[in-house]
C-alpha cells in the first residue's frame, strides 16, 4: 500500500485549501501529498485562548463525525485546547481508500500542517487504534523537522502488524484482506478499503516508539481491550526505554468508543500541560 520507504515523508502545504464548507467555515478539505482530499474541522478552545491544537485521529471504519470523535473533541477543547479532527482516506467524506495505517501519516501530516497554519505554535496528537500507530509513526518520521508535534498519545495501539491473536482482529483481517469483506466494509462499515497489500510493509508502532523522544508520549489501554492485550501498550512502553508514561485503565474496552468522560478529561489535561 506504500510506495515510499520510511524516510521522512515530504510534507503536505496546505496554505491552500481545496474546499471550504460554505455552511460551516470551520470544516475543510484538505490535501495530502499523494493528492487525497481529506475531510478536516476546526474547533475553537471553549474555556480560553490558547495557543495548544489537539489533532485527533481516529480508530478504523470512524470519522470526524462518528459521536465518539465528537465527544473527544468536546473533552479536549473543554480542557482549553483548540482540537482539529479529521476522516482519514476511505473515511466519511474524505476521498481515496484506506490503507489501514500506512498512508495514513499524509493525512495526519496535512491535519497538523493545517493547525501550524490556524496559529498555533504547540500542536498535539492523540489517536485511537488504528489512529494510534498513525501517530506514533508521525511522531517518529517528522521529530526534529517543520512538521513536528510537541505531544503524541496513543490509545488501544497495537505494538505490532499483522496481529491475529484475537476473534476481532481475525474478523479486522477478513474484512481487509477478502473481497467479500472489503464489500462489508465498504456498505456496511461505510469505509473504502485499499486492496493492494503493503510494499513496503511499513515501520511498524514498536520500531517507531524509540525514535519518538525528547517529545512527550503517552501510552493509553484498557486491561479489557478485546482486541489488542497488554502486551501491546506494555510492549510500547518499554521501547521508549523510560520516557513514556504508561495508562492502564481498569475497566476500558477499546479506543474511543470505551473511552469516558473521566479519561477524555485526563487526556486532554495531559495534551494541553506536556
Amino acid at each position: 500500500m506504500s510506495s515510499e520507504g520510511e524516510s521522512r515523508f515530504h510534507m503536505v502545504d496546505v496554505s491552500s485549501l481545496t474546499s471550504v464548507h460554505p455552511a460551516d467555515p470551520r470544516r475543510v478539505m484538505l490535501r495530502t501529498d499523494d493528492g487525497v482530499r481529506i475531510e478536516a474541522v476546526y474547533e475553537p478552545p471553549a474555556a480560553s485562548v490558547t495557543d495548544t491544537a489537539v489533532v485527533v485521529a481516529h480508530g478504523f471504519t470512524g470519522s470526524a463525525d462518528r459521536p465518539a470523535v465528537r465527544r473527544a473533541a468536546r473533552a479536549f477543547a473543554e480542557r482549553g485546547a483548540a482540537v482539529v479532527t479529521f476522516s482519514f482516506r476511505g473515511h466519511g467524506g474524505s476521498g481515496g481508500r484506506s490503507t489501514v495505517g500506512d498512508r495514513e501519516v499524509l493525512d495526519l501530516s496535512a491535519a497538523v500542517r493545517w493547525a501550524r497554519e490556524l496559529g498555533h505554535a504547540r500542536v498535539a496528537t492523540v489517536g485511537f487504534s488504528m489512529g494510534g500507530s498513525v501517530v506514533l509513526r508521525h511522531a517518529a518520521l517528522e521529530r526534529g523537522t517543520e512538521g513536528r508535534v510537541d505531544a503524541v498519545a496513543a490509545v488501544s495501539a497495537p505494538a505490532r502488524w499483522y496481529y491475529r491473536g484475537t476473534a476481532p482482529m481475525r474478523r479486522l483481517h477478513w474484512v481487509v484482506t477478502r473481497p467479500t469483506g472489503r464489500l462489508v466494509g465498504r456498505y456496511g462499515l461505510r469505509t473504502r478499503i485499499d486492496r493492494r497489500a503493503w510494499d513496503p510493509v511499513p515501520l511498524s508502532p514498536v520500531e517507531a516508539v524509540p525514535l519518538i523522544a525528547p517529545v512527550p508520549l503517552l501510552v493509553v489501554h484498557g486491561d479489557r481491550d478485546a482486541y489488542f492485550p497488554l502486551d501491546h501498550p506494555r510492549a510500547l512502553a518499554a521501547a521508549a526505554g523510560g520516557a513514556a508514561e504508561l495508562w492502564l485503565e481498569r475497566g476500558m474496552g477499546h479506543a474511543e468508543n470505551a473511552a469516558d468522560e473521566e479519561l477524555l478529561a485526563r487526556l486532554g489535561d495531559w495534551l494541553t500541560r506536556r
